[in-house]
């Protein structure tokens, strides 16, 4: 590849690893499994310890494997350094553990994975102080910022119910008070948007979804774009800041969150992750397109009460997804009317598949109330507007009139 050159998404990523040379001229990484590197020289040994020089100190903190994925994400996100984990909750995890302190504050969407819900009530029972609200509207994120808040944390577009932050304006508040802004891309994906165009400092990647796009592998990714000033963090360590200024967060979130935490992303799985990625634009393609015709098949059905999705007309933030992604993602969720149960529903269906994986690439369904949200009680998926009834899909590569078919015969029946 010519360096010099900017190329398109998917050649990027399909030569990335060849831009800085392969072993033995492979065309992919090589998976290193080795879990400690050795030296000729005790001194260069310990000079890649203390950071004067680049290396490999034990597996738990780098390898060459999964230094080829960052580089890949980083390319991405059109970022300036990534680090990966060995979930996408693991990323998450990595951002409280190494930057949040006792009396911090972070402001959240309320419209957030189970998950990512459920880390953000242990931050708050812990000494932080997390404020929930509805991100659709700036609005409702600055009346609650405070002179202890460290970040506004967001996902592009809600798991499950679909709605979409306001990004830009978001960005733009974040930007004015010096507040680290997370995105959470994993709902888009770098291929349907950058949060980096609308002024996120870090970017949130599950790279089990649809970066990897088999159900294969586990993994998680945190990059940093450049856009916010790391001087302007209270809680950097005066040993990272030896690094430039620019580097502060992510060597002390590699140190203190990667290495002692240990929730290291294992080279076998970068490899699956590493190889899924060079499809990953065409993957979307499809599954974006067989979305919108099942949501407009569901939403036009007597027997359906209500669809979520970004593409259609009828949702709320329609506009602003045009605006910002390249399409609509593959990402939706449906409520049945009340005469119809969900589980006879989801056991007549021949297609999709009954899990709770997303971005796969065969479609995947579950009722949401009675599994990944069971545990957050009836009253906060009230509060979220997750109906007992709610089904989620994600949606996968099939053709798009088996697939639509499918979910039409499950509601004749």
């Amino acid at each position: 590849m010519n360096d010099k050159k900017t190329y398109g998404f998917t050649t990027t990523i399909l030569h990335s690893d060849r831009q800085k040379g392969i072993e033995h001229g492979s065309l992919h990484k090589p998976i290193h499994t080795s879990v400690t590197f050795g030296y000729e020289d005790a001194r260069q040994l310990a000079e890649v310890f203390q950071g004067k020089q680049p290396g490999y100190r034990y597996g738990r903190q780098g390898n060459p494997t999964v230094s080829a994925l960052e580089d890949k994400i980083t390319k991405m996100e059109d970022g300036k350094s990534t680090i990966c984990f060995a979930t996408g909750m693991a990323a998450i995890g990595a951002i409280v553990q190494g930057l949040l302190r006792e009396g911090d504050h972070v402001v959240s969407s309320a419209f957030l994975f189970g998950n990512t819900n459920s880390l953000w009530m242990t931050v708050g029972a812990q000494g932080a102080k997390v404020s929930m609200v509805d991100a659709t509207d700036v609005k409702n994120v600055e009346a609650v910022i405070t002179p202890q808040t460290r970040l506004v944390f967001v996902e592009t577009i809600a798991n499950p119910r679909t709605q979409v932050a306001d990004l830009k304006r978001i960005g733009e508040l974040c930007r004015e008070r010096g507040i680290l802004y997370v995105v959470d891309n994993t709902m888009t994906s770098p291929y349907l948007f950058r949060p980096k165009t609308v002024g996120a400092g870090l970017v949130v990647n599950s790279l089990t979804k649809s970066i990897g796009g088999h159900g294969n592998a586990l993994g998680g990714a945190l990059t940093d774009t450049g856009e916010y000033d790391w001087t302007r963090y209270p809680h950097i360590a005066d040993s990272y800041k030896k690094n430039p200024a620019p580097q502060w967060g992510m060597a002390q979130i590699r140190a203190k969150a990667l290495r002692d935490f240990g929730a290291t992303l294992g080279p076998e799985a970068a490899h699956h992750i590493a190889v899924g990625a060079e499809t990953m634009a065409l993957r979307q393609e499809r599954e974006c397109k067989n979305a919108l015709a099942l949501a407009q098949m569901l939403e036009a059905d007597p027997r359906v009460a209500a669809v979520y999705y970004p593409g259609l007309e009828s949702h709320p933030q329609h506009a602003l997804c045009k605006q910002l992604f390249r399409s609509f993602g593959s990402l939706m969720s449906f409520e049945l009317k009340d005469s119809i149960d969900c589980f006879d529903y989801l056991n007549r269906l021949n297609l999709a598949v009954a899990a709770s994986n997303l971005g796969d690439t065969r479609t995947l369904v579950i009722p949401v109330a009675h599994t990944i949200f069971y545990e957050m009680g009836a009253e906060r998926r009230a509060s979220m507007g997750i109906a007992e009834s709610l089904i989620r899909v994600s949606v996968g590569l099939e053709d798009t009139d088996d697939l639509v078919a499918d979910f039409r015969q499950a509601l004749e029946a």
